[in-house]
């Protein structure tokens, strides 16, 4: 039950950035990817995957949470370099 619910806010997650970013620029694709993967992603998918990993393949929580401390991190690091570059990029002129 508690994969499911995961897999519903990451699918959330997904379609709002889609429907929010669809038509923009590219720097607003930026930033809202970014700040999609800084928050709602990097969280609960980390969550997800460390506990498909515990639990089905290597049966120890300590690897699960091992795992998220390092998916956590990263993609959040993922989302500030979006956000950054979604931030730093500039406009064209037409």
């Amino acid at each position: 039950m508690a994969l499911v619910v995961g897999a519903i806010i990451v699918l959330a997650a997904l379609s709002l950035a889609f429907e929010l970013s669809r038509g923009k620029s590219a720097k607003r694709k930026y930033m809202v990817w970014g700040i999609t993967t800084m928050l709602p992603i990097a969280f609960v998918f980390s969550w997800l995957v460390a506990l498909i990993y515990g639990d089905w393949i290597a049966h120890d929580g300590f690897a699960a949470i091992g795992l998220m401390m390092l998916l956590i991190p990263l993609f959040f690091l993922t989302g500030v370099v979006l956000l950054l570059v979604g931030l730093f990029t500039k406009e064209k002129q037409s």
